[in-house]
């Protein structure tokens, strides 16, 4: 069974010659682990994970695993289409340590649910720790749909899903048909978080963690013990920031309020480029409101 929770959406940093700043990822694990995570998540999409290279790839894992030392579950993301290089890291990150390996649905080739289905069952048979469903649809042109889910939720090594969609009706129906299962419903959205465990979802995929891990704990823990004033306050408190943390493109504002707070960040790899000014100084500004700067 797969831990409930908050599981942080990494960020990777990067020294000013774009080089993985192995260093100051120690320094960020280290916050998350004192911030009091249920879970670590590197190599996503917020861990900029296209644009690294495969030893990048394997010391992201071997560095969060080592920090987090076992304080906290670490599962980090596949983040490829191809079958077989998604079995191989599956592999790797299982021998280096991952509690749980994230399993991206592939982009760019549009399977149909008949190709996902067989996707994520090769891929589960084939791991040695249980995998989580990425359903993101809008980066990678598909989505998995419950009918589908329904399919993979009796899979013994599938311990859930992290879930991108923001529609509440399907995150909704995601939770019914795992009534009884041992599957755990996660939203990769912070701005759905509360709603999902308000009725009965399991934790969050959280890019904000990376700036607040304390409060997203705390928002968390009060959500899935049903004291839903507290988590509304908290939601309402900061959904500005949750939202304005996706400007643009994932992670450009993450990492601009990483800077602006003086902590390991770094320059974003081409593709993409820094948040531009006028986002910038609204992420400023709501640091500022709530006391972080």
């Amino acid at each position: 069974m797969m831990i409930k929770g908050v599981y942080t959406l990494l960020m990777t940093p990067f020294t000013k010659d774009f080089a993985l700043d192995e260093a100051g990822l120690r320094v960020l694990v280290r916050r998350q682990i004192e911030g009091g995570v249920h879970g670590l998540a590197p190599l996503g999409v917020t861990g900029e994970n296209p644009s690294l290279n495969e030893n990048e790839i394997d010391r992201m894992v071997e560095i969060t695993v080592e920090e987090a030392g076992g304080k906290a579950k670490v599962a980090p993301d596949t983040c490829t289409n191809n079958l077989e290089q998604t079995i191989a890291r599956a592999r790797r990150f299982a021998e280096i340590g991952a509690d749980y390996v994230v399993v991206f649905a592939p982009f760019l080739v549009l399977p149909n649910q008949a190709g996902l289905l067989d996707f994520y069952r090769r891929v589960a048979d084939a791991c040695p720790v249980p995998i989580v469903i990425h359903n993101a649809p809008e980066r990678v042109g598909v989505n998995v749909e419950p009918k589908t889910y329904a399919k993979l939720m009796d899979h013994g090594n599938i311990a859930g899903t992290k879930d991108g969609k923001k529609e509440l009706d399907h995150l909704a129906k995601l939770i019914h048909l795992a009534r009884g299962k041992n599957f755990e419903i996660f939203t990769g959205k912070d701005t759905t978080a509360y709603p999902l465990m308000a009725f009965g979802g399991s934790g969050m995929f959280s890019v904000t963690a990376n700036i607040l891990p304390g409060v997203m704990r705390e928002l968390t823990d009060h959500s899935l013990a049903g004291r839903h004033e507290e988590a509304r306050s908290l939601h309402y408190a900061y959904y500005d920031l949750f939202a304005a943390l996706r400007l643009e493109t994932n992670p450009m504002a993450v990492k601009a309020a990483l800077s602006l707070l003086g902590l390991p960040g770094g320059p974003l790899r081409p593709p993409l480029s820094e948040l531009g000014d006028g986002n910038r100084e609204y992420i400023r500004s709501l640091l500022k409101e709530r006391g972080l700067l």
